[in-house]
């Protein structure tokens, strides 16, 4: 088991890094697909009762297709507003107090603007007094990295999206200390909100139960 643990942690890296970098290319879904097949066949080796490798196979399988959901494509930064497309791709800052999601109080879920991946819920948004949307956790940690930006002279934590690559804000901690500690600092330029209500129709009714109710 601590072997097919080790496999996943370096097959969702892989996924991971396939996902962020081979975007444009027209290859990508077949290298993924071969991914996925390689890792089939080394789970099927590995000794495993056949449904374990059933099970493992199916996870893969559907990590996959959550990865193939949320693809960055060229055709979604294209329709990006200038605003939109100096954040998410070029690491801007949008002025504070003048986002579009600041004050947004409504039930429902934040996703990114390019790829729709799932990013933040409402249950989790707070008034940190700073001029952006802040936020205690992200609804899936895995749709979200955290790297080092030592920009400007300072050395701060970037938040990016996963699937997309998109320029999301920062996290700093100094957020809420009974909720985590933590304050994801997220531009609205880089988030499209859907309301509670449509939740369901757009495609994130599994994150329901993550939204409190109007």
């Amino acid at each position: 088991m601590i072997f097919i643990a080790r496999f996943m942690n370096s097959f969702l890296h892989q996924a991971s890094f396939a996902t962020g970098y081979w975007c444009y290319d027209r290859h990508r879904s077949v290298r993924l697909v071969v991914l996925v097949g390689l890792a089939i066949d080394q789970i099927a080796q590995s000794g495993l009762s056949s449904l374990s490798v059933i099970y493992y196979s199916a996870h893969l399988f559907r990590l996959l297709e959550t990865i193939m959901k949320f693809e960055k494509s060229q055709a979604a930064v294209d329709r990006l507003t200038p605003e939109q497309r100096r954040i998410t791709q070029d690491s801007g800052t949008e002025r504070p107090f003048t986002g579009e999601y600041n004050d947004n109080k409504e039930p429902g879920i934040y996703v990114d603007i390019v790829s729709g991946e799932p990013l933040f819920a409402s249950t989790d948004k707070f008034d940190s007094g700073t001029g952006w949307p802040s936020f205690t956790k992200p609804i899936v940690s895995a749709n979200v990295n955290e790297v080092r930006d030592s920009a400007h002279g300072m050395v701060r934590t970037e938040v990016r999206s996963v699937h997309a690559d998109s320029h999301l804000g920062h996290v700093f901690p100094d957020g809420p200390s009974d909720r985590g500690g933590l304050r994801y600092c997220i531009n609205s330029a880089s988030l499209r909100f859907i309301p509670r209500d449509e939740m369901e129709s757009e495609g994130y009714g599994e994150y329901l139960d993550q939204v409190e109710e109007a």
